[in-house]
């Protein structure tokens, strides 16, 4: 082979290698495909668990860190969230918003069953209902069952008194995104002995739960209500007395942020001078 002939090979070798590492490049690698399909689940997924967006037929495609969105929408600040949620997906850094606002657009809905986003969100109830009412002082004089759906507690169960009874479904209606409470507790007075003596044990427990508990337990009850602002109000505990600081809208507010707190297992007193109402 002359030299030209090698130089010609060499060069079409050379060529050749860099119009393949071209389109490697180019084309998506499985890796990238795989991220990118992620971030598509990622969103819609969120769409989903959003109460504003569950219902809504929205799409997702995303290429090169950019999310397409499509669909419709009734309104132009649900096309601005689903926007803003994209966005929050790490990995997007870029958001093509397509998404039509239509007001006469009328999400669509599946005949009684209830949404993904649903689900989850009367699951979520069930749960802070339920966490609310073992971190109560009235919890040994409870035996509850709670079942959610759209937004409705239930009550199912016994309790020793028409007072704890009233309790519970208090605690379950102050409930973030409970709707309404179907509060079927039985009292069943002849249990008021045996729950006495429980509702003392667990008083005399009490004496010993730490008030790092205690705070993080009075925090939960806060967040959990659908009224009080709890990140407007700081907590503090010593000794089992809590300590609440803040500011909170109005004189309701106030009182009911002081009953939850005075609630929660272990206080002993809620110290709510520093907690400022308009």
């Amino acid at each position: 082979m002359n030299r030209y002939t090698r130089k010609l090979s060499l060069a079409s070798a050379i060529s050749l290698a860099i119009m393949t590492s071209a389109n490697s490049l180019a084309a998506p690698g499985p890796s990238e495909e795989i991220n990118e399909a992620r971030q598509e689940s990622q969103i819609l997924t969120t769409y989903a668990l959003s109460r504003h967006l569950d219902t809504h037929d929205l799409k997702v495609t995303v290429d090169d860190g950019v999310a397409t969105l499509t669909g419709k929408v009734s309104e132009e600040v649900s096309k601005e969230l689903a926007k803003q949620i994209a966005l929050g997906v790490n990995g997007i850094d870029d958001v093509d918003n397509q998404i039509e606002v239509d007001a006469d657009y009328t999400p669509t809905t599946s005949s009684g069953e209830r949404s993904y986003g649903e689900v989850v969100q009367d699951a979520s109830i069930t749960a802070a209902v339920k966490s609310k009412l073992l971190w109560s002082k009235d919890a040994p004089g409870l035996s509850v069952n709670v079942e959610t759906t759209s937004g409705k507690v239930t009550l199912l169960g016994s309790a020793n008194s028409q007072g704890a009874k009233e309790m519970a479904g208090m605690l379950a209606s102050n409930t973030y995104g409970v709707e309404a409470v179907d509060n079927k507790l039985a009292v069943d007075e002849t249990e008021k002995a045996v729950m006495a003596d429980a509702k003392e044990e667990t008083a005399s427990l009490g004496q010993h739960i730490s008030d790092s508990w205690i705070t993080t337990k009075v925090k939960s009850s806060l967040m959990y209500s659908n009224i009080v602002h709890s990140s407007d109000i700081s907590v503090t505990t010593r000794d089992g007395v809590v300590s609440l600081n803040g500011k909170v809208a109005s004189g309701a507010e106030h009182a009911l942020a002081v009953e939850l707190t005075r609630n929660v297992q272990g206080v002993t007193r809620v110290d709510a001078k520093a907690l400022n109402h308009s």
